[in-house]
């Protein structure tokens, strides 16, 4: 007796089926592949970047002023707090040789506002910021042996019969010329700078508007 053919069909698709499944489970896994990319960012947000170059849709934060009427939407974050005159112009964050530092107030710190900048790389120390302190002054109890005072100091006072003479009080009432202590250190700038190291700091020129809360 023939099989019917309407089962014979349904037997090979099954068949078909197992042997696909099977094959399926013994073949490697692949995914398709993924290009990498950074999450969209906020419009006007900062992020540091090892490159030396801005990525497409970012610019460096050098202070540069860009044109209002192409960039309205973030003027509208910026307004000129960075610089620019606010009718045609505003200007990028500034970081070249900044050092970013969070604006405000708070318990034991200086109040700051948005866009201040401030700091010096090198500092001249004033005499009030000096702490206070004395010279001392070298003398000698023996007798004097030169009326010259270049390269010498203060020793025993003598008269011309060679006869020591009191030269000296325990009271202080006056004050001696400042030049008689020579004058130390040159005046010069110190170095204000913490370690550093130099990265690109880029600012978003495209992404999502933020949302204020």
């Amino acid at each position: 007796m023939d099989p019917d053919p309407a089962e014979h069909r349904a037997c090979k698709q099954r068949v078909s089926v197992l042997f696909t499944r099977r094959v399926l489970l013994k073949a490697p896994h692949f995914t398709p592949e993924r290009k990498p990319r950074m999450a969209e960012p906020f419009l006007g947000e900062i992020r540091m970047f090892g490159g030396n170059f801005a990525p497409t849709g970012w610019a460096f934060c050098n202070g540069q002023i860009l044109s209002i009427a192409q960039n309205q939407a973030l003027f509208s974050l910026l307004g000129t707090t960075y610089g620019g005159n606010g009718q045609t112009t505003f200007a990028l964050p500034d970081l070249r040789g900044r050092v970013p530092m969070h604006w405000g107030s708070g318990p034991g710190l200086t109040t700051r506002t948005l866009g201040e900048a401030a700091g010096t790389e090198t500092v001249t120390l004033l005499q009030t910021q000096m702490p206070t302190h004395t010279h001392a002054a070298t003398a000698s109890a023996q007798p004097g042996n030169s009326t010259e005072p270049t390269g010498t100091f203060w020793a025993a006072a003598v008269d011309g019969n060679s006869q020591q003479v009191s030269a000296y009080g325990t009271q202080p009432s006056t004050t001696l010329n400042p030049q008689a202590i020579g004058i130390a250190g040159g005046n010069q700038p110190h170095n204000n700078m913490q370690p550093y190291l130099c990265v690109t700091f880029i600012i978003a020129l495209q992404g999502i508007y933020p949302s204020r809360n």
